[in-house]
């Protein structure tokens, strides 16, 4: 009976023992979940992975700045090489966090986020802008703006989209207008190669025949073509001066993300 009593009680402390080390691990776990290695944020543009050139770049300073100065609400975009292999939902909300993107108890803020070995994205949205931007319109700004360029590796392109869909709606609901002429490239269909021909064949006719009488209208040929290509016709900006870093802004999980 005494040995019958021995083993039960050495039993009971070893479930006793492997409870107890289970409860600590599960109450340990989103503390050791959330001791990520996050890199300093650089400013609102933080380009780690180096994909974005730097005719987009200045493109997309340009509008989150102005965005910044007009309304104090901060369109940060980030591009990582990687995240070994971590949830890129899970890692760009806790990267919201540690930035602290938006004031505190405001909010207010939207997170652009990619990662390229993984080839995910994610627009993380701030708890104070969740009427303005709630999860379908972050969805709808994603497929229809974003994907499309990001899947052909146009991510300078694709992330200016975002931004200036994301910009718009901003500033529409603040109240603002922003400076310049504020476009979205979509993407369209591919021209055929006749259709190409004939596009360049009429205007180079005419001017021929016009530049017979007057050199000068050769100099309207580039008119004729256009200057610009949909992009943002943001002239100028860029974030400027030293990074003070963020505000401690918070974000519930709002947002859209997906594979490109």
């Amino acid at each position: 009976m005494y040995l019958y009593y021995q083993i039960k009680n050495s039993v009971y402390r070893r479930r006793s023992y492997v409870f107890t080390c289970l409860l600590v691990a599960l109450l340990l776990f989103p503390v050791l979940s959330r001791a990520m290695d996050f890199p300093k944020p650089k400013g609102l543009l933080n380009d780690f992975a180096g994909v974005i050139d730097p005719v987009h770049r200045h493109k997309i300073l340009a509008v989150i700045t102005e965005l910044m100065q007009k309304t104090g609400i901060p369109i940060v975009v980030v591009t990582m090489p990687t995240i070994n292999g971590a949830d890129y939902n899970d890692y760009a909300n806790r990267l919201y966090e540690a930035w602290g993107i938006g004031k505190k108890g405001i909010d207010k803020g939207v997170l652009i986020f990619l990662t390229m070995k993984e080839r995910k994205m994610r627009i993380e949205v701030g708890y104070g802008m969740e009427g303005v931007i709630p999860d379908g319109l972050a969805g709808e700004i994603r497929d229809k703006y974003m994907l499309p360029y990001l899947r052909k590796n146009q991510f300078g392109q694709g992330i200016l989209n975002g931004v200036v869909a994301i910009a718009k709606i901003i500033a529409r609901d603040a109240g603002v207008k922003l400076s310049g002429n504020v476009r979205l490239k979509r993407p369209g269909r591919e021209k055929s190669s006749l259709s190409a021909i004939i596009f360049l064949f009429i205007p180079l006719a005419v001017f021929f025949f016009a530049g017979r009488r007057s050199r000068a209208s050769w100099l309207l040929l580039p008119l004729f073509f256009g200057g610009s290509d949909n992009d943002s016709g943001f002239g100028g900006g860029g974030f400027t001066g030293g990074f003070g870093g963020f505000g401690g802004g918070m974000s519930g999980g709002g947002g859209a993300g997906g594979g490109f």
